[in-house]
């Protein structure tokens, strides 16, 4: 993804209803013991819907006994859950930590009793999925297949950051894969995945600047006259390379711009010259020998990704298992 392109609150979220107060501050007796199951499938309805109100309606319950329960299922972890927000509801960490533990056993017991599982009932609304056409095509559509297989139907759509965060807030857009985490206090952001930038070449051009450890030994002049091949004009990622490994200002021109980094991969791939990309995304070509990392510093830099969604945009159910699912696959990315 590269360069293309909350702070503490009080109370628990509670849109329409009364802050919780000092809900969270200190765990009551029941801390520590067994967590009521219903509690918890609230909680994690609140969790994916982004909004105490959706919940509710998900439910079949009143925003009232939703808010009680996660006040209950407060005192009983004894931390605040939610954030209030001008609409909506944003899990604090712990929340998200939470999430993470009991979701897979929640969606399991859903399953074999028949109730409040994700995939029953009426077929739900697409899901509308947005972020930078590289990692949703190597890999977020490939982890979220088996829920296409299932019923999930998705609408996809490709961009840089900063429009994708605006059409989110909008409202055109369900969840974006996001190059940074957005400004402000209406989106929920989560990290995903943090990606690694390597400086690569084919073979060939390894061989003509001397060899894969010659910029280890006399430092990146070795790259003059070599073609760069870059998704943009300004180059933003070999940019940010040159400043955090070698500390210099990268002066040269692009030889090739490919506004899309699978592009970039193929003419490098190909010979076209030497490029910085994320490793996710040219791992296969590494270990197959039709790349080669022409250095491999200590600290390479690396770039955060975030998933956001706006709180309360939706209250279909498949947004919040894509969202789940995307969050558990990341990790192998």
């Amino acid at each position: 993804m590269g360069d293309r392109n909350s702070d503490g609150s009080t109370g628990i979220a509670t849109e329409g209803g009364d802050a919780a107060g000092a809900a969270g501050t200190a765990p009551d007796a029941a801390a520590g013991g067994p967590l009521d199951l219903n509690l918890l499938r609230t909680f994690l309805a609140v969790h994916r819907s982004g909004s105490f109100t959706a919940a509710a309606r998900l439910l079949g319950l009143s925003q009232p006994t939703v808010t009680t329960q996660i006040r209950a299922l407060e005192r009983q972890v004894g931390r605040e859950l939610f954030e209030r927000l001008p609409r909506g509801a944003a899990p604090v960490p712990f929340a998200d930590a939470l999430a993470a533990r009991v979701v897979d056993p929640l969606d399991a017991l859903a399953a074999v009793t028949g109730h409040g599982g994700p995939l029953d009932g009426a077929p739900a609304e697409p899901v509308h999925l947005a972020g930078p056409a590289e990692m949703l095509c190597h890999c977020a559509l490939p982890a979220l297949a088996p829920l296409v297989e299932q019923g999930v139907r998705l609408r996809v759509t490709t961009g840089l950051t900063d429009r994708l965060l605006d059409e989110l807030r909008a409202g055109r857009h369900d969840l974006v894969i996001a190059t940074a985490r957005p400004r402000g206090r209406s989106l929920s952001a989560v990290p995903l995945a943090d990606e690694e930038f390597v400086l690569v070449a084919a073979p060939t051009w390894a061989e003509r600047i001397g060899g894969v450890g010659r910029i280890a030994a006399d430092g990146p002049a070795v790259l003059q006259g070599t073609p760069l091949v870059t998704y943009a004009e300004d180059l933003p990622i070999a940019r940010r390379y040159w400043r955090h490994v070698f500390g210099k200002r990268l002066t040269c021109e692009a030889s090739v711009t490919v506004p899309d980094l699978r592009g970039v991969l193929s003419a490098v791939v190909a010979g076209a010259g030497f490029s910085v990309l994320p490793r996710y995304l040219c791992r296969d070509a590494l270990a197959a020998g039709a790349l080669v990392l022409l250095h491999d510093p200590q600290d390479a830099p690396i770039n955060t990704g975030f998933l956001v969604q706006r709180p309360g945009s939706a209250d279909n159910p498949h947004v919040a298992l894509v969202r789940d699912h995307l969050v558990r696959s990341a990790r192998t990315w």
